[in-house]
């Protein structure tokens, strides 16, 4: 049997899976249709761009390349932290996140849904993007397989799985949980959109900056993967 997460990890996991809700929810209904967080749906994107000419290339290329640069980013965060407490690596990095993203909403202040600034627009997907890419590393490199908290695809895959085998190595309440959170943030995120673009990202930044607080006060020093 594997060691068990640290709950407080675990807990910040579920909260920046929510926090995708609200990101994606803002980068495809408010910033023309591409996903900041979910790289499997921008690659999908451009595949229908050709034949959808509502769909927008160059966006989903900034996408697509920002979060590569994020991924790298926390790639070397990674490396460099690799010999202090693990717990402050993780921290400082889901700080990143929050400082990224309170900047995009700093951005949008006061801006409607959808933003029509398009310059302001390219510079939030790229920001966005930039840390879902840092934040997919660090989850990554934490290594719990069934709480990616930017896509569903392995947390489903180990929800059938969990549940047909039952052998404790797919923890499917785990990826049931995960899937609900982030249907909850993405329909909470259209929900704040009425209101303005900077809401959900506001609450997003607030989420990351919590999550950051509890690892780093109150997380295990020592983290297994699983």
């Amino acid at each position: 049997m594997n060691a068990r997460p640290d709950p407080v990890l675990v807990g910040a996991l579920f909260a920046l899976t929510f926090a995708t809700g609200l990101i994606d929810a803002v980068s495809f209904l408010a910033l023309g249709q591409v996903f900041t967080a979910n790289m499997t749906g921008n690659v999908a994107l451009l595949g229908f761009a050709p034949f959808a000419p509502e769909l927008s290339v160059p966006r989903s290329l900034t996408a697509l390349a920002l979060f590569v640069a994020g991924a790298m980013l926390g790639g070397r965060l990674a490396a460099r932290m690799a010999q202090g407490a693990r717990r402050k690596w993780i921290a400082t990095a889901f700080t990143c996140e929050a400082a990224i993203v309170f900047a995009c909403a700093a951005i949008a202040w006061r801006d409607p849904s959808p933003m029509v600034d398009e310059r302001r627009a390219y510079v939030m997907i790229a920001l966005l993007a930039l840390g879902m890419g840092l934040r997919n590393a660090t989850v990554r490199t934490i290594g719990i397989r069934d709480l990616a908290t930017t896509v569903l695809t392995s947390s489903l895959s180990d929800l059938g799985m969990g549940i047909a085998m039952r052998d404790g190595e797919f923890d499917w309440t785990r990826a049931a949980i995960s899937t609900l959170v982030m249907l909850l943030g993405a329909a909470a995120g259209a929900l704040m959109l009425r209101a303005s673009v900077s809401l959900p990202l506001l609450a997003s930044g607030l989420c990351a900056a919590a999550c950051a607080l509890a690892v780093a006060r109150f997380g295990a020093t020592a983290q297994p993967g699983s």
